[in-house]
């Protein structure tokens, strides 16, 4: 009985690492893709885009780190 509950949190921890570093990836990936189409197509707006930029790539980074805690706590 131990094993199937030590499989089962094994399993969890594992969903919990790769959906909490995909979904962050495909948000970043997004972020960085939005951003550069409006430096694109206003180039003199680099300076405001930019640190917006980072800093919703900086968010969901952090959330993808949450997730691999609670992988390794659950």
């Amino acid at each position: 009985m131990k094993g199937g509950v030590f499989v089962e949190f094994s399993i969890s921890g594992g969903l919990v690492v790769a959906l909490g570093g995909a979904l962050p990836a495909l948000a970043i990936g997004l972020i960085g893709m939005k951003a550069m189409e409006a430096i694109g197509r206003n180039p003199d707006a680099q300076s405001k885009i930019m640190p917006a930029m980072l800093l919703g790539m900086a968010f969901a980074e952090a959330i993808a780190i949450y997730a691999l805690v609670l992988a390794f706590i659950g």
